[in-house]
């Protein structure tokens, strides 16, 4: 008599555990980005509307940096070139918000006159960038 030998088991990779892991690192993420989020503002309950809208900021950084450089989001420009391509950008998109990002060790002589071309390139909102000061108004944030 011929005993019957069982027929061996095919391997099987189990799916539900892998969910449970990348659902725990995905709510990981989402809790450690709010974390990261600063909010400058009171907290408040905000009043709920239908046709609210979240509304992206499309923004260009104007920088002038400790050696006297200039640029435009990270494109290195000569200072006659900052109108040109302030101008071009708004061309594209009216609604552009400029940051003026000058070094602190520069004059303001050279932040006003990078001021002067992009509002003669008829920028409508034009921003200076700052960083914020410490709880107790003393020096800057480390």
């Amino acid at each position: 008599m011929r005993l019957r030998r069982p027929e061996p088991k095919k391997a099987r990779i189990e799916i539900i555990p892998m969910i449970d892991t990348i659902f725990f690192l995905l709510v990981f993420f989402m809790v450690a980005s709010l974390a990261m989020t600063k909010m400058t503002g009171m907290p408040v309950q905000l009043p709920k509307s239908g046709t609210a809208q979240a509304k992206p900021v499309v923004k260009v950084m104007v920088t002038v940096t400790a050696a006297g450089h200039y640029y435009v989001d990270r494109q290195a420009v000569e200072f006659a070139g900052i109108f040109g391509e302030i101008r071009r950008r708004l061309r594209d998109n009216p609604k552009l918000v400029v940051i003026l990002n000058c070094d602190k060790t520069q004059k303001v002589d050279k932040l006003i006159q990078v001021m002067d071309e992009v509002k003669r390139a008829n920028a409508e909102n034009v921003l200076i960038a700052t960083e914020p000061k410490t709880q107790d108004g003393g020096g800057m944030l480390q």
